[in-house]
């Protein structure tokens, strides 16, 4: 709407699509209402009122499904399937996400370069200029007769998690200082009637109350951008996969969720005094997509070919199961020790030759494998392009690490063993909890938190504190992700450099047949 004395800015986000483009459930194949495509149908729908508007994407674009990882396996020359759609969809601008690096460098920055659009980041350095790595860090956009600002930033917790290979030569700087030294900058140079900050990165604090919500480690910080930066009109956040619309501290948010589910949308009304336009009212709301919401066929025929071929491909059968290994429900996967669990354990064990290793259900949708294993199962299953690697610890730091998965769970009120509610709010995390093979312990979730591990054993005999053991687990661990503190700077006495499913899926060719097995080395009490 636009009227003498009145202009309505309207931005629209999406944030952590995750290679999900077309409205297809890569478990099953079906249809659903989600994916770029299904989004880009109400994209179109908003500009054919407003034609000028500001178009996002918040980062974690191009690594999650089967398509970006067959893309980046198979046509890691051809322009990304990703890009394609925001290039015809005209976006303004696209924020770094964490996931943005796991294909490594080559990849993202052929990305970054076939863009029609930038990509921001501004707490991302380059070593040798020491200058934004991705140009420059803001963007002015005009609608209309108000200027706008557009500054983006990513969560730096990056090299907790990244391959180093993949962020060489890259410093990440603090994103709330960042965000702090930006904003003054650009308040005092662009004078802009409206500044917003993208922030790859979610909320640390309960909205509400500002309690915390997750250890306060600076993976999340847009709480504090809310309430300790001076100037910022609108936070766009993601990361987290939430979906949030409203106001803190008198800053308009949203994260608008995961895979193409909803449209994040923001209208600020702007009035007209004297010559200057003022802000008279902010809103920010979600826009889902539905049963009846087409999908964009121009954004389909983008990625077609691919699509098919992918499907093809996650069909060939790899293997077969003798037994059952199929997870009928996640949560008792995780109270004692499951086929499933111990097959993923098995090859990591043989991929190192260690004797001990401890791995994660990464999702309650994961379902095991039925009788044929296909790509598709391999892939639904191991959805993280996570690597292995094998750390040196003592016995004090194996059961540091088992009192720490042990947080997992709780008690209710009727004795009853719960999930723990911070694994679950504000950002669901159960690939925090890892079960572990070779050795043999309980977990009492009755005692107090710290003193939980029972029975704690290697070869039959106790773990020694002192005695050093070898352990193989994922690459996101081994940095101490999910709060394991007591790996960080640990030995790594070996790293496999491959996909975990790249793994999996060259044992279970060379095997033929996976025999599901158990041995009931754990159990949850």
């Amino acid at each position: 709407m636009n009227k003498e004395n009145s202009i309505t800015c309207e931005i629209l986000v999406t944030s952590d699509l995750h290679g999900h483009f077309g409205p297809v459930d890569y478990r099953t194949g079906e249809k659903r209402p989600a994916g770029l495509a299904t989004i880009a149908t109400l994209i179109k729908q908003e500009r054919s009122h407003t034609p000028e508007l500001i178009l996002i994407d918040n980062g974690d674009l191009i690594q999650g499904t089967p398509l970006t990882y067959y893309a980046a396996t198979h046509y890691s020359n051809e322009l990304n399937p990703g890009i394609a759609a925001l290039n015809e969809l005209k976006y303004d601008a696209a924020i770094i996400g964490n996931h943005e690096f796991n294909f490594g460098k080559t990849l993202l920055n052929k990305a970054v370069q076939d863009s029609r659009f930038p990509w921001l980041s501004a707490g991302i350095i380059d070593n040798t200029t020491n200058q934004p790595a991705f140009g420059k860090p803001y963007i002015i956009k005009w609608v209309d007769k108000i200027k706008v600002a557009v500054l983006g930033v990513t969560t730096h917790y990056i090299p907790h998690w990244e391959n180093p290979s993949h962020i060489e030569g890259l410093q990440f700087e603090d994103s709330l200082e960042t965000v702090k030294h930006w904003c003054a900058i650009i308040r005092a140079e662009e004078q802009p009637d409206l500044l917003v900050v993208a922030y790859h990165g979610g909320f640390e604090r309960d909205l509400s109350s500002g309690e915390p919500v997750e250890r306060l480690t600076g993976e999340n910080q847009a709480y504090a951008m809310c309430t300790e930066v001076e100037g910022i009109d609108v936070l766009i956040t993601g990361h987290q996969h939430r979906s949030i619309a409203g106001e803190l501290n008198g800053v308009t948010i949203i994260q608008p969720g995961c895979n193409g589910l909803s449209l994040g949308k923001i209208s600020v009304i702007f009035q007209k005094e004297n010559t200057h336009w003022k802000i008279q009212r902010k809103h920010a709301e979600l826009l889902n997509a539905n049963e009846t919401t087409a999908a964009d066929e121009i954004i389909l025929e983008l990625s077609s070919t691919l699509e098919s071929e992918t499907q093809t491909w996650l069909d060939e059968r790899i293997g077969t199961v003798i037994g059952d290994l199929s997870i009928s429900s996640a949560d008792e996967c995780r109270l004692a020790d499951h086929p499933f669990i111990e097959f993923m354990n098995k090859v990591q064990m043989e991929a190192t030759g260690v004797d001990i290793s401890t791995a994660a259900l990464l999702s309650n949708d994961c379902k095991g494998f039925s009788e044929t294993i296909t790509r598709r199962d391999i892939l639904s299953n191991f959805i993280y392009p996570n690597t292995l690697t094998v750390l040196r610890l003592t016995g004090q730091d194996i059961r540091e690490a088992l009192e720490q998965t042990a947080n997992y769970f709780q008690q209710d009120e009727n004795g009853i063993i719960i999930v723990n509610p911070a694994y679950i709010e504000p950002k669901p995390q159960h690939y925090n909890y890892d079960m572990w093979e070779g050795i043999q312990y309980e977990l009492d979730t009755a005692r107090p938190a710290g003193e939980r591990v029972l029975h704690l054993l290697y070869q039959g005999q106790p773990i020694e504190d002192s005695k050093e053991y070898e352990v193989v687990m994922n690459n996101y661990r081994a940095s101490g992700g999910g709060d394991y503190e007591m790996y960080k700077g640990k030995a790594i006495v070996q790293e496999i450099m491959i996909d975990i499913s790249e793994i999996v899926t060259d044992y279970i060719e060379k095997h033929g047949q996976i025999e599901a097995a158990c041995d009931h080395n754990w159990r949850v009490v």
